[in-house]
């Protein structure tokens, strides 16, 4: 996935277009709605900001992205992750 964004953000990139990518950790959804609360606990543990990201900090991000405040950043894998790093 990072090899395309970077192609297609150096193809896309003289018309203007910025492509990047947003990685995030496991981040609890409606989907795991019925997952063990201490398994929350033991993941947010091995966090360094020690709590599970939420939608709205992966949300931000893509804000951000979209934004022109963003309008130079390009290519890039932005990790939105807590800290964490996978292993």
């Amino acid at each position: 996935m990072l090899g395309l964004t970077r192609s297609w953000a150096s193809e896309l990139g003289p018309e203007g277009i910025t492509v990047n990518m947003i990685s995030p950790c496991w981040t609890p959804v409606e989907r795991h709605a019925g997952t063990d609360p201490e398994v929350y606990e033991r993941i947010a543990g091995q966090i360094p900001l020690r709590r599970m990201g939420q939608p709205q900090d992966l949300a931000a991000m893509v804000a951000f992205i979209a934004s022109p405040h963003a309008g130079y950043v390009t290519g890039q894998n932005i990790r939105v992750n807590g800290g964490s790093h996978y292993r």
